[in-house]
């Protein structure tokens, strides 16, 4: 019996009540992505097989038969599919672009970084401590949000002068209420900001990645090397998804201790330990709530499910298979920092696993018990029910995260 499609809510209101309903429609659901026709897969098992498997394709040039066309060319996500990096990349292109921007985020010089996070978190501390007693802070805003975005400007040499407008363009980028001129505005800005560090770096080189992919750029000449396009759009990708989701994984892993002040006791006594924090909040409250897209190269029969045809249209979705039952029983639900097994899919699987998850892990060990010991008693300073999420189905985050400091 062929499926009901189900519409997307573009505004991501109540994503949890949707995520439920995706799981109940089996392995995948056919939906509606803002116009167009997508399979949403929530089974963990399956979802994480697709991740690896040859027969699914993030080209869309290759393997979506929409694009290029009318329906797309108007669509307000397609920005996703248009790029050209590693991220919308398939078999040989994607192993020579990941393989040029791969030595900047290895584990190692990820753990390197620590004592700069750490710099710049006290940093934060400190300009939070200056707050009047009783007063209300926005700590998504005052903490989240410019811990991640000054280590990844730092590593990219993104100058200071630029990265309100880059915060404010990449917002736009994951915000899925957004018409299609509004989205065009919007990567046309974003376009013209990632070009000025471009011809800033060309004639004053530094020591940072964007230097050294420029260089690359410039230099080599064996093929391999990034085009043009491939350089300011690799720009895009690394400096955007170095920070977007940091920023959502500290919003809400510091918005489930506040709402579960049992967990943060768990951490307090020793059982539990602030990896376990991470963990379970990309778990419970996966950064990126659903990923676009990936393209069925072939017919693809799921397990237990529909066959998705090839060229068609799919959706990881992670926040939804991140509380499916299969990994995590009855207590899928339940945010719990001393589960034994906290798998998830926040950071994807197989060859497109997110190059930034040492990096973010990195930052949020680090921020999570700086901010806690600095401020002991921080609290929300409004009921949790009326914290609004982000505008948009992909990122998982809040407008805004009021507290109050002691």
């Amino acid at each position: 019996m062929e499926q009901q499609i189900l519409v997307l809510d573009p505004s991501g209101a109540d994503h949890h009540a949707q995520n439920a309903e995706l799981r109940e429609r089996g392995p995948a659901a056919l939906v509606d992505l803002l116009g167009i026709p997508a399979w949403a897969v929530t089974d963990p098992e399956v979802l994480r097989d697709l991740l690896t498997d040859p027969r699914v394709s993030k080209d869309a040039y290759l393997h979506w038969p929409l694009f290029p066309g009318e329906a797309v060319d108007r669509w307000p996500l397609k920005l996703w599919v248009a790029v050209r990096n590693m991220f919308t990349a398939y078999g040989e292109e994607h192993r020579r672009l990941r393989r040029l921007v791969s030595p900047a985020f290895t584990a190692r010089r990820m753990d390197a970084m620590v004592p700069r996070i750490a710099e710049i978190t006290a940093e934060l501390l400190d300009d939070l401590a200056a707050t009047p007693p009783g007063g209300t802070v926005d700590l998504r805003d005052r903490f989240a949000h410019p811990l991640p975005m000054r280590v990844i400007s730092e590593l990219m040499g993104l100058p200071e002068h630029s990265r309100p407008g880059f915060r404010r363009t990449v917002e736009g980028v994951f915000d899925t209420t957004l018409t299609a001129e509004q989205a065009t505005a919007n990567t046309q800005e974003l376009y013209g900001i990632l070009k000025d560090l471009v011809a800033a770096k060309r004639a004053e080189p530094g020591d940072d990645m964007t230097s050294v992919l420029i260089a690359a750029r410039d230099e080599e000449g064996d093929g391999s090397a990034l085009t043009e396009e491939e350089l300011v759009d690799t720009l895009l990708l690394v400096i955007s998804a170095g920070f977007e989701t940091t920023v959502n994984l500290l919003d809400q892993a510091v918005t489930a201790l506040l709402t579960h002040p049992e967990q943060l006791g768990h951490v307090r006594a020793g059982r539990a330990g602030w990896s376990d924090v991470v963990e379970e909040a990309l778990r419970f409250e996966a950064p990126v709530a659903h990923l676009p897209l990936r393209y069925a190269v072939e017919d693809i029969a799921l397990p237990g499910g529909p066959t998705i045809r090839r060229g068609e249209a799919i959706i990881a979705s992670f926040a939804a298979a991140n509380r499916h039952e299969k990994w995590h029983g009855d207590t899928a639900e339940v945010f719990d920092v001393t589960r034994s097994s906290k798998k998830h899919l926040s950071f994807g699987h197989g060859v497109h696993v997110c190059l930034g998850a040492a990096l973010a892990r990195a930052e949020a060990t680090t921020a999570l018990p700086a901010l806690f010991d600095r401020f002991p008693d921080l609290r929300l300073a409004v009921p949790a029910g009326e914290l609004r999420p982000t505008p948009g189905l992909i990122a998982n985050g809040h407008q805004s995260l009021p507290v109050r400091l002691a």
